[in-house]
């Protein structure tokens, strides 16, 4: 009995293995940046991309965007893709997001504009192609701000500051060559002046 056991084991036991292995092959992955930031009404681009062990199909595969606020609240639509774009009609998301991904190039993003505090929240990206309908959702955990942080304002005072330092003194050398130069061609011109001057005398 219990060598019948084992036998039927070993012969159950490539099926397993196939059955799991053609599954997580076959799951769709959804990468998305986690969290991110943006200052109150400025445009702000939701990165999602995905990973199918499938051929991409633009008749078949889906892209849905969902939004979870940050206080208790109902969850809403924001984006829908089915061989094209479909923005929301109505809803705080309405005349607000614009496709700028593409789908045959893994990319499912998404452009929010003129954000607001209201859109403090989780936003969802779920991406299908069939027979790729099984997967993790990814989530972007947007942040509305009054303004940019102090680090940021200061590294782009920095950075403005040094391309002007820069070009200065790229000027001031250009400048400094410019005028060698012209030394050098007036002592040229001076020399056989010189030696004129005295063959005459």
């Amino acid at each position: 009995m219990c060598v019948k056991r084992v036998l039927h084991f070993l012969l159950f036991l490539p099926v397993l293995l196939f059955t799991s292995g053609w599954q997580g092959v076959a799951a769709m992955q959804v990468y998305t940046s986690g969290r991110v930031q943006a200052v109150n009404g400025t445009d702000i681009r939701l990165k999602c991309t995905f990973q199918s062990s499938h051929p991409i199909k633009r008749s078949t595969l889906t892209i849905s965007w969902s939004f979870r606020p940050l206080r208790p609240g109902n969850e809403e639509t924001v984006f829908y893709f089915h061989e094209k774009a479909f923005p929301p009609s109505e809803g705080r998301f309405q005349k607000k997001v614009v496709f700028v991904g593409d789908v045959l190039s893994s990319d499912a993003s998404i452009l929010v504009r003129d954000v607001m505090f209201s859109y403090n929240g989780t936003f969802s990206c779920q991406v299908k192609n069939p027979p790729d309908v099984h997967g993790n959702v990814g989530e972007i955990q947007l942040r509305v701000v009054a303004s940019a942080p102090f680090s940021e304002i200061v590294i782009l005072a920095v950075a403005i500051g040094g391309a002007v330092l820069l070009a200065i003194v790229v000027l001031a050398i250009c400048m400094f060559v410019r005028q060698c130069r012209k030394m050098k061609r007036m002592e040229q011109e001076r020399v056989p002046q010189e030696r004129k001057d005295l063959v005459v005398w």
